[in-house]
């Protein structure tokens, strides 16, 4: 059985304060992207393994589909060892929650396919275990996120008129790094009431907290925000915590922007 794990890209992100369990509350609107991984997941006559091809994740064995795989073992004993391939498109460590979306889907992929008939509930639990940001994708519509980013709202805003440039130059932001430089504020204005102006006059107001420390620290995540500008962009920022920038576009301009050699560069239509 097969599915593809889309991504996610942030419209604006406030770090509003530091919880006592040492995560922060937030705002932000998660809004799902059409770029997508490939996961199939097989019955495997020994233990359970898993296979990746694409872009590079690191060690196999850290993958959080396989961490999906065994929150799951732990309480449903009859689920059988897997074989699981994942082919990777969407960049890591990049604000996209490639991980995360990879996660949510191998929890659904595994309840449907051995029919677990575990309630919906109970799968946002085992989603957030993983992450913050994995629940998200069992919505996976434009959402007002609050809390540590696993409150969510449904918003009704369209983006039918616009499509969606991403740039990613290959850099790998610490998420752990990029909090331990924020300093904790409430906005005059939420990101929930932004979203619903004309998307033309977001780039005064809808900021993402993040971008400063990253930019700091990386000029050229910075240098491509401000090419998206210059391309023609209505609107442009990082996504989470980086490293990739996206620009929305109306659909029927020419993006005017060549991407340096190595870097990935999409246009998707939103």
């Amino acid at each position: 059985m097969v599915t593809f794990p889309n991504c996610k890209i942030n419209l604006g992100l406030n770090i509003l304060k530091k919880r006592e369990d040492n995560f922060h509350d937030l705002e932000t609107v998660f809004l799902p992207v059409p770029l997508c991984d490939a996961l199939e997941i097989l019955p495997a006559k020994k233990e359970t393994k898993i296979t990746i091809t694409g872009i590079s994740t690191g060690k196999p064995e850290d993958n959080l589909c396989l961490k999906a795989f065994y929150l799951l073992k732990k309480n449903y004993s009859l689920l059988p060892e897997v074989q699981i391939h994942l082919h990777k498109t969407i960049a890591i460590g990049a604000g996209l929650g490639g991980g995360s979306s990879n996660a949510t889907f191998t929890l659904q992929l595994l309840n449907k396919k051995f029919q677990l008939n575990i309630p919906k509930e109970k799968i946002f639990a085992y989603a957030l275990q993983l992450g913050s940001d994995c629940p998200f994708f069992l919505i996976n519509k434009p959402c007002f996120a609050t809390g540590r980013g696993e409150q969510f709202e449904t918003i009704n805003v369209s983006f039918s008129d616009y499509k969606v440039a991403l740039v990613n130059a290959g850099i790998h932001v610490s998420t752990a790094e990029a909090f331990s430089k924020i300093i904790p504020a409430t906005p005059a204005k939420t990101i929930k009431e932004i979203i619903q102006q004309p998307v033309e006059t977001w780039k005064e107001e809808l900021k993402n907290d993040f971008e400063k420390c990253v930019f700091d620290k990386f000029p050229q995540v910075k240098k491509i925000k401000d090419d998206l500008y210059n391309a023609g962009a209505e609107y442009a920022s990082m996504s989470g915590s980086g490293s990739t920038v996206f620009g929305l576009f109306k659909k029927n301009k020419t993006i005017d922007y060549i991407p340096e050699p190595g870097n990935f560069y999409k246009e998707i239509w939103l």
